[in-house]
């Protein structure tokens, strides 16, 4: 494959030789090859287009989860803009403040939000406001089907901006974590590699897309790997689990286990043709872990990363998947505990997780003060997140360093008390 540069040319490049093989297959039985996908992202690029949108320029996407979502996504690639996807949940005023910030040339959303912003996105540089409603309807599709289709893929170096993709603003105001193509490409080939997905298999997509998880791992990995995915517009436990038959992966998060383990009808025979069960976005706790291999037979892989980074480390596909560990770091990428001053901890002392690697963001959109705050001299990356490494380079968290409650002159830390609760009988 060639080297980073625009991911949607690796798409390009990936789907050549199979245009006609199903990459999506939606709840009601159709499906959508990859051909038929490219055919789509042209056709939307050249709505983007005749909307004025250049390379660098943002295109925001505010949509229920649909093959459409992805198609914009993908388009905004291949024109050299940068994609900005939002939380479903967000309201308006905070839809408000992510136009003021990022000042998309393109808003896309559905009907209902549009009329909300409208007024604020035009003042804030938007040139058009498109429609994507729910099962992948509305003006942008009619735009798209009027357009000239977008000419060939605009040339972008692995440095450029590829996302921008605003954090949950946990201390303030919620900031843009700029992705680049380079991000990108590292994330998804890092996967496709170390938990070893295979071309032809099929994956179970459940997440939302409006974040790193759905979209630039389950979807991205998918792409670029070869695989088909059968894809949920929502996470339904009993629909999911009737895909286990036909599909060999899932991604998802903890509570999608723990509504999985609610449903009788999962035990090793459901699962007998899964061959990979991941979780991550959050802990995942030790007896949904235990009660999930007791009722299947499969362990779930645990992996780590945040919005800045993708992926950091992740439990082996070939080895010992502990519960409580978020397993090692990925090839080339490099993890360590630090002190307060970015000074490596010996193992088994509890610090600060710092990374660095090629799937770490190029800094926060238009906050140069912050991005140096969250950087080490030597590049790592500051996570807030609180771990400790054992001998072996295993990583387990214990909380974020925010959440640190000191009593009694001694550190306690959220697993500690989580831990505590889910030892007590009714908890």
């Amino acid at each position: 494959m060639a080297e980073p540069g625009n991911l949607f040319a690796q798409v390009e490049s990936a789907f050549a030789a199979h245009q006609s093989i199903p990459l999506f297959e939606r709840a009601d039985g159709s499906q959508m090859s990859r051909g038929e996908l490219l055919g789509q992202v042209s056709a939307i690029a050249g709505a983007l287009d005749a909307a004025g949108v250049e390379p660098g320029d943002r295109v925001m996407l505010q949509a229920e989860k649909s093959v459409a979502s992805v198609a914009v996504f993908l388009a905004s690639l291949k024109i050299g803009a940068v994609f900005n996807p939002l939380n479903t949940g967000y309201t308006a005023s905070e839809i408000g403040y992510f136009v003021s910030d990022s000042e998309p040339k393109v808003v896309i959303a559905p009907a209902a939000s549009l009329d909300a912003i409208s007024g604020l996105a035009r003042q804030h540089g938007a040139r058009a406001l498109l429609t994507l409603e729910a099962g992948g309807t509305g003006s942008l599709i009619e735009a798209a089907r009027n357009a000239k289709p977008s000419g060939p893929t605009v040339p972008r170096s692995s440095d450029d901006l590829a996302a921008l993709l605003y954090t949950s603003g946990t201390t303030g105001r919620s900031k843009g974590a700029m992705i680049t193509h380079g991000n990108l490409v590292s994330i998804a080939l890092s996967l496709i590699d170390h938990w070893e997905l295979r071309p032809g298999e099929t994956l179970i997509h459940a997440l939302p897309v409006y974040h790193v998880h759905g979209l630039f791992m389950a979807v991205n990995a998918s792409l670029l790997g070869g695989l088909k995915m059968l894809w949920h517009e929502k996470f339904d436990a009993r629909a999911v689990l009737a895909d286990f038959g036909r599909a060999k992966v899932m991604m998802g998060v903890p509570t999608y286990y723990t509504r999985l383990l609610a449903e009788p009808g999962l035990n090793r025979q459901a699962c007998r043709e899964m061959r990979l069960f991941m979780s991550g976005s959050a802990p995942l706790l030790p007896e949904t872990h235990a009660e999930f291999f007791a009722r299947t037979g499969h362990a779930i892989l645990e992996r780590y990363g945040m919005t800045e980074t993708g992926v950091i480390a992740s439990n082996p596909y070939r080895g010992e998947r502990l519960a409580g560990s978020v397993g090692y770091a990925l090839p080339g990428v490099s993890v360590r505990v630090a002190d307060e001053f970015g000074r490596e901890l010996p193992r088994g002392e509890t610090g600060m997780v710092e990374v660095r690697g090629p799937n770490v963001f190029k800094g926060y959109w238009r906050l140069p003060e912050k991005t140096r705050e969250e950087f080490r001299d030597d590049v790592y990356f500051i996570t807030g997140d609180q771990g400790v490494m054992a001998q072996d380079g295993r990583l387990a968290l214990v909380g974020r360093a925010k959440d640190l409650i000191i009593t009694g002159g001694l550190n306690v830390y959220p697993i500690e008390i989580e831990q505590a609760l889910n030892a007590m009988p009714g908890i």
